[in-house]
């Protein structure tokens, strides 16, 4: 009798499941505690982006490779952004990045994609009402859309979304993704008793698209420089750019969001709140 071979639409299911199994409690606790813990975790995880977005920005580790002093800088630049941030100095956090074009473009977009995705979740974390909810938010429907995605992806198939960039992705798990970023966004505006769910449910969908819109950003960087994975550092996933596409294009839009209702979590704002927020100026002390 012959052992039926796995189906490999789910090869990789179980290897997914076992390391978020492990990531996300730890994860979860650091954004609960807040405080330094979140601040150290943010601040790993930056440098982990830039080391493994290195290689896709035409530069390499190798010990003879050329140009190996900018590393440390590319390196080193994201946290002093980070620093200068948790120091309340939000407007040289914000310049640091811009600054980092002297560098050149690859590497400028290396240092501001790691730079801009921890300084939003920095301002989601520590900006009033202090707490854990709008990086929960955020978090949870990024990981609803790629769920869903999956899912969706993998039980309908069909057409693909965007084949050139990423043949795995299909327009059904697409639109899978963004029914599921919805579906979160409205358990989470309705789990944390702040109401708006309308809104919640909304905004979902709007960071579910963002998200994906990150992720094939990311599928098109990698087949740039012919590469699978960006790294190795979650199996399953591959490296941290690979988990953290999605999140890196969402969190700095709803850390945007939440400039227009200050004081309340960011997705209460609704279209008009966001239309007058464009008619003043921020000042960010």
């Amino acid at each position: 009798m012959t052992s039926k071979s796995p189906n490999p639409r789910w090869s990789d299911l179980r290897l997914r499941l076992v390391s978020a199994a492990v990531i996300v409690p730890i994860a979860l606790a650091c954004i609960l505690a807040g405080g330094l813990v979140y601040r150290v975790m943010v601040l790993l995880v930056s440098i982990g982006l830039v080391y493994e977005g290195i290689p896709m920005a035409g530069l390499s580790w190798s010990r003879n490779a050329p140009g190996r002093w900018r590393l440390g800088l590319l390196l080193v630049w994201p946290v002093i952004s980070l620093l200068a941030a948790m120091k309340g100095e939000w407007r040289t956090a914000l310049a640091l990045p811009l600054l980092a074009g002297i560098f050149g473009r690859a590497q400028w977009l290396c240092v501001g994609v790691a730079s801009m995705g921890g300084l939003s979740l920095l301002w989601l974390r520590e900006q009033p009402p202090a707490d854990w909810l709008p990086v929960i938010f955020v978090i949870l429907v990024v990981i609803a859309s790629d769920s869903g995605a999956y899912i969706a992806g993998r039980i309908f198939g069909g057409a693909k979304l965007a084949p050139s960039i990423s043949p795995g992705k299909t327009r059904s798990g697409a639109v899978g993704g963004l029914i599921a970023a919805g579906l979160a966004g409205l358990f989470v505006a309705w789990g944390s008793g702040h109401g708006a769910l309308v809104l919640g449910a909304f905004w979902g969908v709007v960071l579910g698209c963002v998200a994906q819109t990150g992720d094939l950003a990311e599928s098109a960087a990698k087949r740039r420089v012919g590469i699978k994975d960006s790294g190795w550092l979650i199996p399953g996933h591959g490296g941290l750019l690979d988990r953290f596409d999605g999140l890196l294009a969402a969190a700095p839009l709803a850390a945007l969001i939440s400039l227009a209702v200050p004081g309340r979590v960011f997705w209460s704002a609704s279209l008009v709140d966001c239309a007058h927020a464009l008619t003043r100026p921020f000042f960010l002390s």
